[in-house]
């Protein structure tokens, strides 16, 4: 029996392995190589990528992979289920647009740490060492023309930058917060939306996070720490009287719910494969208890911004209509929607309200 290379090997034995699997597929392939040392940082790269291509992929039969591109076998490169629902919401060249654009790989995007420089001198750090361009939206946002590894960057450790899409970073941008404020990130992750708004405090104010999950917010710590934003609190799901304590005094309240994600799912190709109407459905009535939650932490006159990284009218502008209809809220502006793009934003939406009771 002929012996893989080394490489092709690894990437099998990653694909065998993964296709019982039901953690992302990130998660996935990190666990995969701490549990491989051997394999070197130059392996890891061209292994990962390998993997994601062929994820991205696997709806496709092996003859149409001989001529992707062909707009009328796109639909295989998204589960019927989903792709019939862009079709609804988006038409056929819309939906086909989408299928393509959802498997390319997507761009390498940082944020610049406004509180300690501005994008043109991190641009000038950048000159003559990589190719980058300015964003075309967010003003604080750098695309990368080449993969890098932006953890041994000195300017990442110096917490001049952090990793970004443009979108999210627009997203952010939303929270017209100002010195004296507080805001609040109900569903923050990591914290990457709070720290791309930090710099609008100018470390007045404070911006609290809280999330269910306590191992990213773990992670938002460290890189809160990096960044030098000291106007922050993390605020723990079982924390319940802190979390009482903050209910009718937000001036800015983020709710960036869970959602399908179709959005991204360049980057999180194993995502598109989970899809289904009964996780959509779930996730629609999820967003609507998180949302009401949320909120209750506004003051009278405060904003709340609803958010996801989803391309579906049903999770964006169908709930807005809800949450019009059965909360005391008006609409300040036209959504903030943006569908994924070639060598640009990955799809997010994002609409600002305003409480009306007092």
């Amino acid at each position: 029996m002929t012996r893989l290379p080394f490489r092709d090997f690894h990437i099998v034995q990653i694909l065998k392995a993964f296709r019982g699997e039901s953690c992302p597929l990130d998660l996935f392939i990190s666990r995969y190589f701490r549990e491989h040392k051997s394999l070197g940082s130059s392996d890891r790269a061209v292994i990962a990528e390998s993997v994601y291509d062929t994820v991205r992929q696997w709806g496709l039969e092996a003859n149409y992979l001989e001529v992707h591109g062909l707009k009328n076998n796109l639909r295989g490169t998204l589960p019927p289920v989903l792709f019939n629902l862009l079709h609804k919401h988006f038409g056929e060249e819309g939906a086909l647009s989408l299928a393509e654009e959802l498997n390319r790989r997507a761009p390498t995007t940082i944020r610049a740490n406004l509180l300690k420089i501005t994008r043109d001198q991190l641009l000038e750090k950048f000159a003559g060492r990589f190719a980058v361009r300015p964003c075309l939206y967010s003003p604080a946002g750098i695309v990368f023309e080449e993969k890098t590894n932006f953890f041994t960057l000195p300017e990442f450790t110096d917490g001049l930058f952090e990793i970004q899409d443009e979108a999210s970073q627009m997203v952010a941008h939303q929270i017209e917060a100002k010195p004296g404020d507080h805001v609040l990130d109900y569903c923050s992750g990591s914290g990457g939306k709070s720290l791309a708004l930090a710099y609008r405090l100018q470390g007045k104010g404070q911006i609290y996070l809280h999330d269910v999950r306590e191992k990213i917010l773990i992670q938002a710590k460290k890189r809160l720490a990096r960044a030098g934003i000291q106007n922050s609190q993390l605020i723990h799901h079982e924390e319940t009287k802190r979390l009482r304590s903050l209910k009718g005094h937000m001036d800015f309240v983020l709710a960036d719910v869970p959602c399908t994600g179709t959005g991204t799912m360049r980057r999180n190709p194993d995502m598109k494969w989970r899809f289904t109407e009964e996780g959509l459905t779930r996730l629609l009535e999820l967003q609507r208890q998180i949302f009401t939650e949320a909120l209750l932490f506004l003051k009278p006159k405060g904003k709340i911004v609803y958010a996801t990284c989803s391309l579906l009218p049903d999770e964006n502008q169908m709930q807005t209509e809800y949450f019009l209809k059965n909360l005391p809220l008006k609409q300040v502006k036209e959504p903030f929607c943006c569908l994924p793009v070639q060598g640009g934003m990955d799809g997010f939406y994002a609409v600002v309200f305003e409480r009306t009771n007092c």
